[in-house]
Formats: structure tokens, sequence, C-alpha cells
């Protein structure tokens, strides 16, 4: 075990399950105190439970105001200060132009676009010359994708808060990165197939067929390279669309 975030103050939002946990899990092992949020508090208990080590439980809706300063007050209390921001929370859900609601649209941007940008505003009070922040972007953000265009266009904003937040810090020395994962094995992949084991397996299959390297990820390769970006070994990357995507928006 290399400990590259050992002594380092991390805090994970959306961990609870998917990319998010793998993550949490690897930051732990790697050292890191960790600050975990979800919105549901038995996955969230349970999530903490399978991470270990040094992690603190916070239940939160990155979307609400309230919950993040309830969550940045008890990190400040805790730890004092925030090393590693990743602002994983996020998510969407599918319907193709004709049938896009106003709550479909709200619900979406709610998560990706208002929790990002208020979750990191909220935490600069606590980041200090050398934090890490990484958003989660998507590959649908450079890709057109049918009855996804809401998410897309989403991460398309989350993509262009990184671009622009560095320039507004660039006096703080903070880093923002954006990490994009393509098609991944996690469970908000497969509710988009709803819960038939066929249908999720045919989701899975066709995912698999439309990238380079012949496969979908898995959350772990997606938490190896939220580990480069959180540690010390990307000090000199700011501001980049990492791809971890087998390829899928590359060609």
């Amino acid at each position: 075990m290399s400990n590259r975030l050992e002594g380092k103050i991390a805090v994970v939002t959306g961990a609870s399950t998917g990319i998010g946990l793998a993550t949490a899990k690897r930051f732990a092992a790697e050292g890191a105190r960790l600050f975990i949020t979800g919105r549901r508090i038995a996955e969230l208990q349970a999530a903490a439970e399978a991470i270990g080590g040094n992690v603190t439980p916070i239940q939160a809706d990155s979307g609400k105001l309230a919950d993040l300063d309830a969550l940045f007050a008890k990190v400040k209390a805790d730890a004092g200060r925030i090393d590693v921001l990743f602002v994983n929370a996020g998510g969407g859900s599918m319907l193709p132009l004709g049938d896009i609601t106003e709550q479909h649209y709200d619900e979406t941007f709610d998560r990706n676009v208002k929790g990002v940008l208020f979750t990191v505003q909220k935490a600069l009070p606590l980041l200090g010359k050398g934090a890490s922040v990484i958003l989660t972007g998507s590959t649908t953000s450079i890709k057109g994708t049918a009855a996804f265009s809401v998410y897309s266009a989403s991460k398309a904003a989350v993509r262009n808060f990184a671009r622009s937040w560095i320039l507004d810090l660039k006096d703080r020395g903070i880093r923002i990165n954006t990490l994009s994962p393509g098609p991944t094995e996690t469970p908000g992949l497969l509710d988009l197939a709803g819960t038939d084991p066929a249908q999720r397996q045919g989701l899975l299959d066709y995912m698999a067929s439309q990238t380079p390297i012949g496969r979908v990820g898995t959350a772990e390769e997606i938490a190896n390279v939220a580990l480069f970006l959180a540690s010390d070994e990307s000090s000199f990357v700011t501001g980049i669309e990492l791809f971890a995507d087998g390829g899928q928006a590359q060609v």
C-alpha cells in the first residue's frame, strides 16, 4: 500500500454506491480521513461500514443548500480543512425531446449543476493551497445521446465549471479537474434499463459493443483515476477533462 493520501482530509459526495463508494474505499485505503455523503441514510451507513477506516457519514442532498451548510460545518468542526473534494453526487433519467418536463429538467440540473456549483463554492473556505477538487463529468457531455439531452447538457455545464473556476482561483493554488467516466457498471447505470435482468444485461452488452476496448468499466477502475487526480502525483494537472471511458468518446 502506497498511502498516497496519508494525512489528507477528503470529502466524497454521493458515496453510497457505485463510483462514489469505490472511490471512497480507495481513498481510505490510501490513508485519507473521509467524510462521505448520500441522500439515503441506510445506504450511507452501509457504505461507511464497507469503507472502514476513519470515515464520517453525513446525510446530505447536494441540491439543498442547507444540507451543504451542515456538511461543511461538520467538516470544519472535525477536521478544519479539505485537501480533496470529490464532487460526485448527481444522476439523471432519460426522456426524449417532446416528453421533457419541467420536473425532469429541475431535478437533473439541481443535482448535477446547482449541487456541484454550491458544493464547491461552500467548500472554498476550507480548501487551501494544493487542494484538489474533482468534478464528475460524463462522456455524454461531448456526445449526442438519444433521450438523454438534459443529463448530457448538465454534464457539459460541469465541464465548463472546471475551465472557468481555475481562472477564478488562479491565485489560491487549488486544482480543479473533471473526471468523465464512460459506460461503467454501477447501480445508477443499470437502473436506466429498469429491473428486468435481461434488459440490464442487454444494456451492458450494447454499451460494450460501442466501446473500443470491448467492455464496460468497473467502478474500481474509475476510482483509480480519481486517486491520481486527488494525489500529489497530479500536482501540475488542472482544468482538464480526463476520460476514463474505454475509448468510447475518443473515436
